[in-house]
């Protein structure tokens, strides 16, 4: 009897650690193939980009994040606040984060998928990290409607520090109604870009979609259409997360301009592929340029 009991803890015990050694080996499978996935989100593909204005110029990158990464990014802000605040009751927590219904915390860490979104935001602008500050994260509840808010809700000083370039703006939830970006002294002087009650769908705060803007023009002298505002939050919450571009890098150096760029060449590694399924044609300004934007492949599109 003993030696059937010793026999039958045996095999348990194997069975046991092969299902553990399996559970782990599945685990890390799935780690793996979220990585790669996320290196693979690290690709910009330019059909997902659309120019919304030239002056100012505003682009607009539609699924730029995953809803994985834009969670990611709201618990990073949450654990920010909650961490500086020394909250541990679920109800405490719950009151405070009514009480700040509109918010921002500053993401300085180092989490690896947050480092793989910034290297995507320059990727994508072709402006250079050590131009900005680190991400951070705002919170937005309920406004007036008749408030007449800038877009950072009157209230963010992170942009006063230095000269702005442009603005990234990474929409990390849906918002059911209000949040919409506005240019009231763009070019095209259109009622959507000035009006709340008359915006566009294309304006509405989407979750992962992305949204540049620049505050110069591309000599780096101010762009003063590039004056912006936002519609108040009138159902539901926004969260969005925000990154700076500065003329100067954060250690002083200056980016030098060079309006009369005469070299052919190409902006990005992935021009030629772009430029063999046909890009060239599909999108002309992003891919050859504008009298207002150099464009990315003109070596491969042979535009010059």
């Amino acid at each position: 009897m003993a030696s059937l009991v010793s026999i039958f803890v045996l095999l348990f015990t194997c069975s046991f650690s092969n299902f553990s050694a399996e559970s782990r080996k599945e685990l890390k499978d799935k780690e793996d193939i979220h990585l790669r996935h996320l290196v693979q989100s690290n690709v910009i593909d330019p059909s997902r980009v659309m120019q919304l204005s030239w002056r100012p110029r505003v682009f607009q990158y539609s699924g730029f994040l995953m809803d994985e990464e834009c969670d990611l990014l709201i618990s990073l802000g949450h654990g920010a606040k909650e961490g500086i605040l020394g909250i541990n009751d679920d109800r405490a927590i719950l009151e405070t984060r009514r009480q700040l219904a509109s918010s921002e915390t500053l993401l300085n860490t180092n989490d690896k998928v947050l480092a793989m979104i910034e290297e995507r935001i320059s990727a994508w602008t072709f402006l250079p990290k050590e131009n900005s500050k680190p991400l951070y994260v705002q919170h937005y509840g309920l406004e007036e409607t008749e408030q007449n808010l800038d877009y950072f809700g009157n209230k963010s000083t992170w942009a006063l520090s230095e000269p702005l370039m442009a603005t990234v703006i990474l929409y990390l939830s849906n918002v059911t109604k209000g949040g919409e970006i506005l240019f009231p002294d763009s070019e095209s002087k259109s009622e959507s870009w000035s009006d709340c009650t008359k915006t566009s769908n294309i304006q509405k705060p989407v979750k992962g979609n992305a949204v540049l803007f620049f505050t110069t023009h591309l000599n780096g002298s101010p762009d003063s259409s590039s004056s912006h505002a936002r519609c108040p939050v009138l159902e539901g919450e926004m969260w969005c997360a925000t990154k700076f571009f500065y003329l100067r890098a954060v250690t002083g150096e200056t980016i030098s301009f060079d309006s009369s760029r005469n070299e052919c060449s190409d902006e990005d590694p992935s021009c030629p592929e772009w430029a063999a399924v046909g890009e060239c044609q599909r999108n002309p300004v992003f891919m050859v340029g504008s009298p207002d934007y150099y464009g990315t492949c003109r070596k491969s599109c042979n535009a010059c």
